[in-house]
């Protein structure tokens, strides 16, 4: 019974296995049409999708070329708008400066008599075309010599009457029987008669007899009133320098003062000396060295009196009578040295008084600046000029009194060195006659 039953178990089994391989071989041939059939159309959807894609190309290229044509177009059309918009800005600019300038040559020649239309229905070429043509004709009329009967002033204010004689438009001369010269701007249009000899010249230029040089005064326009020109003074250079400037003369005059009585006291003391040297060393070489102190005993002076000394202890050592001969030496050295040290004090200070004026100078001018400005050159000429005369004067003091003064202390102490060689030599020449 077990044994049919596990046949008929195999037997189903046999069975089974049958139908299942018949199954598996129908779904793997199902399955290998399939495979084909993909094959098929993948391969012609390849083609497909080449074939589309050639296609995109080709637009690419044909819309990549139409964007360059139209970049190009777009640049040329922006190139021709800037330069439209820049010809349209250049025109309105020249009409602008031609406009601005109508305005200045109206403003410009109205005083001569030209008319210049500004207005803006005005044909700016025309405008300035005639505008041209009646400067040139003005140009040729300014720099041409015209005479014509005026009046002017004279150096002393009177008014006279003559003939003016305009040279173009920069300088004039007065001719009348007052006075002639060339003319100067007084101010609102008229004229006045330069403070300088120039009568010659405006002569000259009257009879058309002109010299090969002239005296001229050439000016910009005749609305300011030009002052006379000023010989500077002695007198105002100092009072330019203000109370520093003042101060450095004083110590300048002081200086020269002391340097006369240091010369005369310098002569003073040097004097006599060879004659009184030849008289001592004559008597010493006779053997009368006592006399010789009653032969001098008239002169004065330092050298007498170191010779005196020297002579009253000529018996005494040769140690003794050197110091005897220093000591007197240095005795007469502030006499012979005075004013000296004072004289080099005051030059050594002149140039410091002088440093001191230019700095209080440029302190006032930028104290001026600081209040009104720099619009007036004159209110700044003070200071200025206090800074630069204080430096002047303080050099022009100290140059020549340190000169002099290291001259004089030069020729005080070749007379010290006189006394000193004439003393030892005496001393000299007495002992050799001792001997």
């Amino acid at each position: 019974m077990k044994l049919l039953s596990l046949i008929f178990i195999v037997a189903m089994s046999l069975v089974h296995a049958d139908e299942l391989s018949d199954a598996y071989q129908k779904e793997y041939t199902f399955l290998k049409a399939q495979k084909s059939e993909l094959q098929k159309r993948l391969k012609q959807e390849k083609l497909f999708q080449n074939r589309e894609i050639k296609k995109a190309q080709a637009t690419v290229q044909k819309l990549q070329k139409e964007l360059v044509s139209l970049s190009q177009d777009n640049e040329n059309i922006s190139r021709k708008i800037e330069k439209s918009t820049q010809m349209l800005s250049d025109k309105s600019s020249n009409k602008e400066i031609s406009s601005s300038v109508a305005m200045q040559a109206k403003s410009l020649l109205e005083e001569y008599s030209i008319e210049v239309d500004d207005s803006k229905d005005a044909d700016i070429i025309q405008v300035m075309d005639k505008a041209f043509k009646d400067t040139a004709t003005l140009y040729k009329t300014l720099s041409s010599i015209q005479k014509k009967e005026g009046e002017f002033y004279l150096v002393d204010g009177t008014t006279a009457k003559g003939t003016i004689i305009k040279v173009g438009n920069v300088m004039a001369y007065g001719v009348s029987n007052n006075a002639s010269g060339a003319l100067a701007p007084a101010g609102n249009g008229e004229y006045k008669v330069w403070n300088k000899d120039t009568a010659a010249d405006a002569n000259a230029f009257s009879k058309n007899q002109l010299t090969k040089d002239i005296k001229v005064f050439v000016y910009e326009n005749l609305d300011k009133d030009i002052e006379y020109t000023k010989e500077k003074t002695i007198e105002d250079t100092l009072e330019g320098g203000g109370t520093i400037g003042y101060i450095i003369l004083g110590l300048g005059l002081l200086g020269l003062l002391l340097i006369v009585l240091r010369v005369f006291l310098l002569l003073k003391s040097g004097s006599n000396v060879k004659k009184i040297t030849d008289l001592v060393i004559q008597k010493v070489e006779a053997g009368e060295a006592g006399e010789a102190l009653n032969a001098i005993k008239d002169f004065n002076g330092s050298t007498a009196r170191v010779i005196k000394a020297t002579l009253r202890n000529i018996k005494k050592d040769r140690d003794h009578i050197e110091d005897i001969v220093t000591e007197s030496i240095l005795n007469e050295s502030s006499h012979i040295d005075r004013f000296g040290s004072f004289v080099l004090v005051l030059a050594a200070v002149a140039p410091l008084l002088g440093l001191l004026g230019t700095v209080t100078g440029m302190i006032a001018t930028f104290d001026i600046i600081t209040t009104h400005g720099t619009g007036d050159p004159k209110l700044l000429s003070g200071g200025i000029s206090e800074a630069l005369v204080t430096t002047m004067l303080g050099l022009v003091v100290a140059i020549p009194l340190l000169l002099l003064g290291n001259l004089l202390s030069g020729w005080a102490q070749s007379i010290k060195d006189s006394m000193e060689q004439s003393a030892l030599h005496i001393v000299n020449l007495f002992e050799i006659n001792k001997a």
